[in-house]
């Protein structure tokens, strides 16, 4: 493709699911290579912000050395380069959570590839600068690289890598990994700066994911960023609750350096440093000669490095570890010393990447997910694979009818693919690891309650007494579906529920404003937003109040619809308990639905949690006759506390005649009305949308143009 086709829209398109068959060099002009470089440059930082600041990649690795060597290719053929390119420095600032340290030398990467012939090329480099050499073969680990440094034996600080010469200072957190050793052991030298990979173990990382996904937490997209998310958390006590470990690879510098890497290596265990047993030393052809009597001719260390990288990776998928190549180092310092560096890479070593996974892979785990309805869903936990350009590390086995269909069970090598591109999901059995197929628990992992089936589904029983639907059923409640309480996302939802403040849905009417500001990330005016959006929501619509209650199948539609037939909440409750069948007769609601409507009032815990919220809240009686279409085709917003209706009184006016009330803005928005401690967020979105904003009077008036009066 041409640049021209892949910038038309002057958007950056190698920033989500980049393109990476790129056209030849010889095609391009310099002003095409040009842009392509600025545009590349602007891809790659951001990358690099993602992967070593945010800890969120949004492209493959592989993906990533794509674009990072077609940046290269280009600089290099239209001299092109420049001090401020990424292929100049390491990437990522340090964030500011953490006191930013300098490292004592700098912590560059090395250059790397998964072409053999890339390889062979280092090692024609090395051998040209300083003659035959013996190499140290290592396993790169796929974790977080880090600085530690020791002083009289004893550790002073540890340091993440951040942008390879400054990185942020973790060492509370650091100090509560057990292979990070407080004071070394044996004759060590008084100073020592090492350089270690911390790393969380493959099956150790499977099981966090599992129990992250049972608490209805998002899991982690592999090890490395399970582990990159943890040495970064502010409470060490959250790092020391998670499996990490540390393998130490490399002197940075000491009072005391030995003259080659072996030594240095032989030595870390004899001081408390943890190494791998992975690793190898090559010898040189003539090295060889000289240590053996027979004539025949021995093959170059190189060869024996790849050999090695072809072993590893093909006993990856047994090591405890991620692993994503092998690294071959020059084992004597001196002719380390002389081979240099770049500004960006150490020149004594090469990184022979293995190629991703692609596709296939085993079953490590299966993990329970318990809706917000409390349907079970049961998720495969992957070895990580790359699938369409995206690493994959779970996958939906959707029920327990489909799991029996596939003969799908932990251990087994299946083949993932991405429905619409999106979510993963287990498409068949490529290879049987175990016998027959996964079985679901009988009780919740959650709560413990029986786990029943409803045709090919499965379903909890414990209702909103089930911490993991407690906690969707509070996100549900205040969404956009439910009464639209602007400040109750999902990560603030997690915090409440996490901190104890949220023990039901009826619990939000009784937050106060010194146990929100005294919780991270909360100060006086978001605690004051909340808690007027609480306070405005006291006296909601009945249809709103209905869906937001999250009786399975009852969305704002038939909620609506259920709303205008019974008119009162008391009046849909003793129909769904007394007289189920007289549900059927509202549009939307045939007999399954109005069996779950039957259920979920019946179950004890879920009236019991709905007569919690009634104490605090009071339905209003539905009047949703028409009121004719003088606001047809106009769509509106509403934030904040209006002074002499509620929110919900002013939404349902203007759906009344004829407009649409939705909960957030966008470029469909016709307005957005605010009272009384706006949301900020709607706010700035009004502003980019460039969405007229309304205050209380000038909404008014707005009504009063087309004869709507607001009582």
């Amino acid at each position: 493709m041409s640049l021209a086709d892949e910038n038309a829209d002057e958007q950056n398109p190698y920033l989500r699911d980049p393109p990476t068959d790129f056209a030849s060099i010889e095609d391009l002009t310099e002003d095409e290579a040009k842009r392509q470089v600025r545009l590349l440059r602007e891809a790659v930082r951001e990358h690099d912000r993602r992967y070593y600041v945010e800890n969120d990649p949004v492209v493959a690795d592989r993906t990533y050395d794509a674009l990072f060597a077609r940046l290269q290719e280009l600089e290099d053929a239209f001299d092109l380069a420049s001090p401020d390119s990424p292929t100049r420095s390491v990437g990522g600032e340090p964030i500011e959570a953490f006191e930013t340290v300098e490292h004592v030398t700098p912590m560059l990467s090395i250059d790397q590839s998964g072409d053999e012939e890339d390889v062979r090329e280092f090692d024609d480099r090395v051998q040209r600068e300083v003659g035959a050499v013996d190499y140290v073969c290592e396993p790169k680990f796929d974790g977080v690289s880090m600085e530690f440094v020791y002083e009289d034996g004893r550790l002073e600080r540890a340091v993440t890598r951040g942008d390879g010469r400054e990185g942020d200072d973790v060492t509370k957190n650091a100090r509560t990994i057990g292979s990070v050793p407080q004071k070394l052991h044996g004759d060590h030298p008084e100073f020592l700066a090492v350089r270690g990979e911390v790393y969380m173990p493959k099956d150790a990382f499977q099981e966090h994911n599992r129990e992250r996904i049972e608490r209805g937490e998002e899991p982690f997209a592999n090890p490395r960023n399970a582990t990159a998310g943890t040495i970064r958390q502010l409470d060490p006590s959250v790092v020391a609750d998670r499996p990490l470990e540390v393998f130490y690879f490399d002197v940075l510098e000491a009072s005391d350096l030995a003259e080659s890497h072996q030594e240095e290596l032989e030595r870390f265990p004899e001081w408390g440093l943890r190494v791998t047993e992975h690793v190898e030393i090559v010898e040189s052809a003539e090295q060889r000669s000289a240590d053996q009597s027979s004539g025949d001719q021995p093959q170059d260390a190189i060869e024996d490095a790849i050999a090695y990288r072809d072993r590893m990776l093909e006993a990856r998928d047994d090591l405890a570890y991620e692993i994503d190549g092998t690294v071959i180092k020059v084992d004597d310092r001196e002719a380390r010393e002389e081979l240099g560096r770049t500004a960006r890479h150490d020149r004594y070593a090469f990184a022979y990447k293995f190629p991703a996974r692609a596709e296939v892979t085993p079953i490590a785990d299966v993990a329970v997910q318990i809706g917000r309805t409390g349907r079970v869903t049961p998720v495969a936990l992957l070895e990580p694979v790359d699938v369409g350009g995206v690493t994959v590390s779970r996958a939906s086995l959707h029920n327990p009818e489909e799991i029996a269909e596939k003969n799908v069970n932990i251990g087994d090598t299946v083949r993932v693919q991405r429905a619409g591109d999106v979510i993963p999901y287990v498409e068949e059995v490529v290879e049987k690891g175990s016998e027959g197929h996964y079985e679901l628990p009988d009780h919740c992992p959650v709560c413990d309650s029986a786990i029943e089936r409803d045709g090919p589904m499965a379903f909890c029983t414990g209702g909103l007494a089930c911490d993991a639907q407690l906690r969707r059923s509070i996100e549900y409640y205040a969404s956009d579906d439910g009464l639209d309480l602007e400040g109750l996302g999902e990560k603030s939802v997690r915090q409440l529920v996490d901190a104890g403040l949220l023990e039901s849905v009826a619990d939000l009417y009784e937050l106060e404003r010194e146990e929100l500001t005294a919780l991270e990330g909360w100060g006086e005016q978001s605690a004051a937003n909340l808690l007027a959006e609480i306070e405005a929501g006291r006296e909601p619509p009945l249809a709103e109040f209905l869906s937001a209650l999250g009786i399975p199948h009852v969305g704002p539609t038939t909620a609506r619809e259920l709303a205008r037939e019974f008119g009162s909440f008391d009046a849909v409750r003793e129909a769904a308990e007394d007289d189920p069948e007289s549900l059927e007769g509202v549009d939307d609601v045939g007999e399954t639905v109005a069996e779950q409507i039957h259920d979920f009032f019946s179950s004890e815990a879920n009236a019991a949690a709905v007569d919690a919220v009634l104490e605090h809240v009071s339905p209003q009686e539905s009047e949703l006759d028409a009121g004719g279409d003088e606001l047809e085709g106009l769509t509106f917003v509403f934030t904040g506390s209006l002074e002499d209706v509620t929110r919900s009184e002013a939404q349902e006016t203007v759906e009344a005649h004829g407009a649409n009330a939705t909960g957030s803005v966008s470029g469909n928005t016709d307005y957005l009305v605010i009272g009384e401690s706006p949301g900020q967020t709607k706010l700035d979105d009004a502003e980019a949308e460039d969405v007229p904003v309304l205050d209380e009077d000038e909404f008014r008036e707005l009504l009063a143009e087309r004869g709507i009066g607001l009582e």
